[in-house]
């Protein structure tokens, strides 16, 4: 049994922007199914997301996917690792919904009869045919999060990161989409303010200022994250 699956380690990792450093030496290993990441604007928790699928790369240090590095494996990583923006209009690409789930499958060789079964699953798994044929930039704007969720699901990611997926959605589609998250069999990583979705996660990391400030089951690491608002470093 490969001794790296499902896995991701983080080693003596730093990112560097010019004449500061984003993150400073971080070092993790992470295997639970559901991570919280919190801080501050500005605080490296982005970036560190943006890590984990090889959107940014180290400058120093490493860091392995199931035991492929980041620097080296980008494809397999991409196939491995979902990352799903903020804002879904950003990872749109295409004007109707079909199309835009049906490119990463067209990308890596499925002939036209595999990708409408596979588009035909996924939209009845979710409820959503009925968008199937739909202009995508006139989607709703929970419609546009689920379309930017199941233009990844669509691909069989091991893992999944989120980066602040609520932050564009009323409360009744931030309900909706909360669902579909929790339901997710890959692991998923989720940057976010919002604390109560990290209420029944396995971890939830910390950082502020580049670190790593604290790496705890979720109630810890908020109760850390509430100390540093109000007794700033």
């Amino acid at each position: 049994m490969n001794k790296y699956y499902d896995m991701i380690t983080i080693e003596n990792v730093s990112v560097a922007f010019e004449d500061f450093y984003a993150l400073k030496n971080i070092n993790l290993t992470l295997d639970e199914k559901r991570i919280g990441i919190i801080g501050s604007n500005g605080s490296g928790k982005s970036t560190f997301a943006r890590l984990i699928n090889g959107l940014q790369l180290p400058s120093e240090g490493k860091v392995e996917i199931d035991g492929l590095a980041t620097c080296k494996n980008g494809k397999a990583i991409r196939r491995k690792v979902g990352f799903i923006f903020q804002n879904p209009d950003h990872q749109i690409i295409f004007p109707i919904v079909e199309e835009d789930i049906a490119f990463g499958l067209k990308n890596i060789g499925y002939n036209k009869a595999e990708i409408h079964q596979k588009i035909d699953s996924l939209l009845a798994a979710y409820g959503v045919t009925h968008l199937r044929y739909k202009k995508s930039h006139l989607l709703s704007g929970g419609e546009k999060q689920l379309l930017a969720i199941l233009s990844v699901l669509v691909m069989e990611p091991t893992y999944i990161v989120f980066d602040e997926p609520s932050t564009f959605l009323d409360l009744k589609n931030k309900r909706k989409i909360l669902q579909v998250m929790e339901k997710l069999n890959q692991t998923i990583i989720v940057v976010t303010h919002d604390l109560d979705l990290l209420t029944h996660f396995d971890r939830v990391l910390l950082f502020e200022q580049g670190s790593l400030v604290a790496n705890d089951i979720p109630s810890a690491a908020i109760k850390a994250y509430q100390k540093l608002i109000y007794d700033p470093l």
